[in-house]
C-alpha cells in the first residue's frame, strides 16, 4: 500500500505551514479563550484561506471550492488540527454542515448556506444532545410542532459548543412520536437570531464559548428550514455524525505535540526515565494506527460510502490516543524545566492539549456508544 498522498498534497502542506507561520501567533492555543483577538485572528485567517481557495478545497466550484481530492481536504484538516485549530468553529461548517446540505438540502437552502460557509463568514452550532438524551441521541424530547406553514420548537439542548457565536444552528428536533424512537425525528437548519432562543454558557476548564445550553420557547420555523423529508432526520445524522468524527483530525495535534518534545525539552529529554521514552515511542506509533483509519473512512467517503463502523473504529482508537499521549506529555513536562522560549510554548501547548482531552471519549458520541456501533457492524458482515 501506497501511503503518499502525492506531490500536489505536499505542496499544499507547505503552503498551509507557511501560512500559519506568518499569519498565527507562534503562541496561539485556539480561538475560544478569554481574549477576543484569539477569535478575530481566526476569523481572519478563515478569510484568508477562502480567498486562496483552501477553506474547503474538496467542494465543488459551484458551492465555493476549487474540487479537489478529498485527500487535500484531509491535508488542510490535519495541518488546521496540528496547530490549534486557526479556523476556530469553521471545521463545522465545512466538514460536515455543508456537506450535509450539499447532499440533502434544496437548491434555496443551498444558495443561501453553502457560500457563507465557503467564504469563512458563518459560524453553525449543532443541536443535538438533550440533558436526558446525550450518547442515547434518539430519546430526544425537544419538540417541533406544526402550526400553520410553519412549526413552533420547544425544548432544551445542552453541550452546544459556539452557541453564543453562531449564527446557524443544525437542529435536531422530534416532529412526532412513534413506536420506535428513531422514528419522527426531522432536521431544521435555524436562525440562532430567531425569537424564543436563550443561550446560557456552561463553564468549564477549557475556556469560554466551547460549552452552553440553548433553550427554545416556541422558536418559529417554516418549512423552508427543514433539511431533508420530515420525520427522516435520523438517517441522515448517521451520516453527519460519521463526517463529524472523521472531520476532527486529533491525531495530527497528538503527532505534533509528540515530536515537538525531544526539541522542546533538548539535552533534558536524555534524562527521561526510559519506561517514559517507551510510552512516548508507542504514542507516536498509535497516532499514525489512528492516521490510517481515518484514511480509510476518507477513501470509504470518497467513493460515496457511509460506514458509521469504520468511523467508530476510528473515533474509538482517536480519542483513546487523545488521552493517553496528553498524560504522557504532562509526565514528560513533569520531568523538565520548561520555563522560557519554545519550553514555555510547548509546556502551555500540552497543558491545553490535556485540558480538551478530558472530554475526548464522551464528546461527539461516547466511546462505549462507539464500540456498540463496531459491534453491530461486525455482527452484521459476519
Amino acid at each position: 500500500m501506497d501511503f503518499e498522498m502525492g506531490v500536489e498534497v505536499e505542496a499544499l502542506r507547505r503552503e498551509l505551514r507557511d501560512l500559519v507561520a506568518h499569519h498565527v501567533p507562534s503562541d496561539y492555543l485556539g480561538a475560544f479563550t478569554d481574549d477576543p483577538a484569539d477569535l478575530e485572528m481566526a476569523q481572519g485567517f478563515c478569510r484568508l484561506l477562502a480567498d486562496r481557495g483552501l477553506l474547503c478545497p474538496a467542494w465543488p466550484g459551484e458551492w465555493g471550492g476549487r474540487d479537489a481530492s478529498p485527500w487535500e481536504q484531509a491535508a488542510v484538516r490535519e495541518e488546521m488540527w496540528a496547530h490549534h485549530e486557526p479556523r476556530g468553529a469553521q471545521y463545522m461548517g465545512v466538514n460536515w454542515v455543508g456537506p450535509t446540505i450539499m447532499r440533502h438540502g434544496t437548491r434555496e437552502q443551498q444558495g443561501l448556506h453553502l457560500p457563507p460557509i465557503a467564504r469563512g463568514e458563518v459560524i453553525w452550532c449543532q443541536g443535538f444532545s438533550e440533558p436526558n438524551a446525550g450518547s442515547d441521541l434518539a430519546s430526544l424530547q425537544t419538540m417541533a410542532r406544526r402550526d400553520g406553514d410553519g412549526w413552533r420548537v420547544s425544548g432544551q439542548k445542552i453541550w452546544t459548543s459556539y452557541a453564543t457565536m453562531a449564527q446557524w444552528c443544525f437542529l435536531l428536533a422530534r416532529t412526532s412520536r412513534e413506536e420506535r424512537k428513531q422514528q419522527g425525528l426531522t432536521i431544521f437548519l435555524l436562525p440562532m437570531a430567531a425569537a424564543g432562543i436563550d443561550v446560557r454558557p456552561i463553564a468549564t476548564m477549557i475556556g469560554p464559548h466551547h460549552l452552553n445550553e440553548v433553550f427554545f420557547d416556541g422558536v418559529w420555523v417554516t418549512d423552508a428550514d427543514v433539511l431533508g423529508a420530515v420525520g427522516d432526520g435520523w438517517r441522515v445524522v448517521q451520516e453527519v455524525l460519521s463526517f463529524e468524527r472523521v472531520g476532527i483530525a486529533r491525531y495530527a495535534r497528538c503527532e505534533r505535540l509528540l515530536i515537538w518534545a525531544p526539541a522542546a525539552l533538548g539535552a533534558e529529554w536524555d534524562d527521561l526515565p526510559e519506561d517514559l521514552h517507551g510510552r512516548w515511542a508507542r504514542m507516536v506509533m498509535h497516532a499514525r494506527r489512528a492516521r490510517l483509519l481515518a484514511y480509510r473512512v476518507v477513501d470509504l467517503q470518497s467513493r460515496g460510502q457511509v460506514r458509521p463502523g469504520d468511523a467508530a473504529a476510528y473515533r474509538i482508537a482517536v480519542t483513546r490516543l487523545d488521552q493517553e499521549s496528553a498524560q504522557v506529555l504532562m509526565d514528560i513536562i513533569g520531568f523538565a524545566a520548561l520555563g522560557e522560549g519554545e519550553g514555555l510554548r510547548f509546556r502551555r501547548a500540552v497543558e491545553d492539549h490535556w485540558r480538551y482531552s478530558i472530554s475526548a471519549t464522551v464528546a461527539s458520541g461516547s466511546i462505549e456508544m462507539q464500540r456498540i456501533l463496531l459491534a453491530r457492524a461486525l455482527m452484521a458482515a459476519s
